[in-house]
């Protein structure tokens, strides 16, 4: 075996499992990161360790590849924010934090406290390396915890402020790499065929059958078998915000995305089948406005890789525990080709129609300043074929996934799980994992300001991302809670809780060495998108919306 300091190990352990970016606020592992010279492993050094781990998920997300984000010692508390986005919506990250050396534990040593424990809940698996001689199969079962079954985000924490505890010393590493838990899925298992033969069954006998596809559709990249089936049965599909992108939003099956943040129709689509299959969702109140929708007594097929979510929300009639593309492929085979029942896919069409009919005048409004819905339509039809949104939470996510039409199979949705500010940082994550296509940010004003500063480490390491601010100058989603703690009225001294000054943040994106473009009129949407999507660097569109416009209520 080659000996070798355990930063060279690290090192090499990033090269051989694939990674090619890491992100990170120095300075943890030093020496490792200056191992990386001449390894192919980009470095990305961020403002915050929060953003870094934003960063490693939007590159986990993207790419099915764990993100790998470190933190000092001192940075370790911020670091576990910044994975708490990756364990709510499943993403392999691997993160990497400093920690007291068992010699000073308990005995204050200058900027450590024990944080090992806040990753305890946000993690499969949360370690710590203590010996050198543990750092190979440690971080070997850190890869494996990370893409195996439903992928999540694992801890290992390296004694000494900056890791140096563990990584110093030379000794004998075997040079062990295991390839198949580079990526996800690192296994795709089947379900059952019994299962598999019953589920085929009832799809095929249901009057008024739907498919809620989830965020494993996307994790196990079983896009075009959702649709595959949906066709060969003439049944619906509606996705959760996770699951937006696998079926183009024109598609005469489509029906939209469901739960809190939603189309009405695609809701009322659910909530009107009989029966509903689950792929790769695991149900939550988010996507089913709170366990409202589908109704109680509805049959419910389900099919996860994670057997402990199979029936956890609604009781299953069928538990299909496998890998979503490869027990799909085995549910094609199974069922017969089923022309679907007139009257359920007219009345679905019927909805969906009416949907847009009412959604078209706010789409084309010309007025100033702009609705939000206006942008929509517009990065919709310029968005390319390969084209990957990444959105913010809260109104960001509501507008971007009801009002951004997916014209082709090949557009990515990346969405934030429930932290406010992760779409700027995690698509710049995107951007690296995927530089030859082009990811748009979906924020607001609220969500930029948290890691604005990330504008510049994009600009330094030449990341071309582009940035679309949804700009009303308000935390508005809260407008409404904060009316009504005044007795109902807007006008009350109430709106300091929400309101923002008006920033230009085109003009600080270019101080920032970004190009910044301002759009004040709906008409100048169309050109700066394009101009945005052509530039040769990151790129922030700063569009001023109305601050009084507010999307519709979910229908439940």
């Amino acid at each position: 075996m080659p000996v070798m300091t355990g930063s060279r190990f690290f090192a090499e352990a990033m090269r051989g499992y694939g990674v090619t970016h890491v992100f990170f606020v120095p300075a943890i592992l030093p020496a490792a990161m200056a191992a990386m010279d001449d390894m192919g492993v980009t470095r990305i050094v961020t403002h915050g360790e929060t953003a870094a781990g934003y960063m490693a998920d939007g590159y986990a997300r993207a790419s099915g590849k764990p993100g790998v984000c470190l933190a000092q010692a001192v940075g370790s508390a911020n670091l576990a924010a910044g994975v708490r986005d990756a364990c709510l919506a499943s993403s392999p990250v691997i993160a990497i934090s400093g920690g007291p050396h068992p010699d000073s534990r308990y005995r204050h040593l200058y900027q450590v406290v024990e944080d090992f424990p806040m990753f305890g809940p946000i993690t499969k698996f949360n370690a710590r390396v203590d010996h050198p001689r543990r750092l190979p199969d440690l971080l070997r079962q850190a890869f494996r915890m990370a893409t195996s079954g439903a992928p999540g985000p694992v801890h290992l924490e390296i004694p000494g402020r900056h890791g140096e505890a563990v990584v110093q010393e030379p000794m004998d590493f075997d040079l062990l790499f295991e390839e198949g838990f580079s990526r996800c899925p690192a296994y795709r298992p089947e379900a059952e065929p019994e299962a598999v033969a019953k589920a085929a069954r009832l799809l095929t006998e249901a009057q008024k059958p739907i498919i809620v596809a989830g965020g494993g559709v996307a994790a196990s990249r079983a896009w075009a078998e959702v649709v595959e089936l949906a066709e060969k049965l003439s049944v619906p599909v509606a996705t959760s915000l996770s699951g937006k992108g696998t079926i183009p939003d024109h598609h005469p099956l489509s029906v939209g995305v469901i739960g809190a943040y939603s189309r009405w129709c695609a809701n009322r689509a659910v909530a009107d089948a009989d029966l509903v299959f689950f792929i790769g969702s695991r149900a939550g109140g988010h996507t089913t406005a709170n366990w409202r929708i589908p109704r109680p007594g509805a049959t419910v097929v389900q099919l996860d890789i994670d057997p402990a979510e199979i029936g956890r929300n609604y009781p299953a009639e069928v538990g299909l525990c496998g890998d979503a593309r490869a027990t799909l492929r085995r549910l094609i085979d199974a069922v017969e080709t089923k022309a679907g029942e007139k009257g359920w896919l007219s009345h679905i069409r019927q909805m969906v129609g009416e949907w847009r009919s009412e959604a078209q005048p706010l789409l084309n409004s010309a007025a100033t300043p702009i609705r939000p819905e206006r942008l929509c339509k517009e990065i919709g039809e310029i968005l390319p074929p390969d084209g990957v949104v990444v959105s913010d939470t809260g109104h960001a996510a509501i507008w971007s996934s009801t009002m951004i039409d997916f014209k082709a199979p090949g557009q990515r949705y990346l969405r934030c799980a429930g932290t406010l500010g992760w779409a700027l940082p995690a698509s710049i994550g995107a951007k690296c994992a995927l530089p030859d296509k082009p990811v748009l940010c979906f924020t607001g004003d609220g969500g930029l300001y948290f890691h604005l500063s990330e504008l510049e480490t994009a600009a330094r390491m030449g990341i071309n991302v582009v940035v679309v601010v949804n700009n009303n100058r308000s935390l508005q989603q809260v407008k409404n809670i904060v009316d009504a703690s005044y007795g109902g009225n807007p006008a009350a001294k109430g709106r300091d809780l929400w309101m923002f000054r008006e920033t230009n943040f085109a003009q600080i994106a270019e101080n920032m060495g970004c190009l910044g473009l301002r759009v004040e009129r709906p008409g100048d949407i169309r050109n700066a998108l394009e101009q945005a999507l052509e530039a040769d660097r990151p790129v922030l569109v700063d569009v001023v919306t109305d601050i009084e416009a507010l999307p519709q209520p979910p229908w439940s």
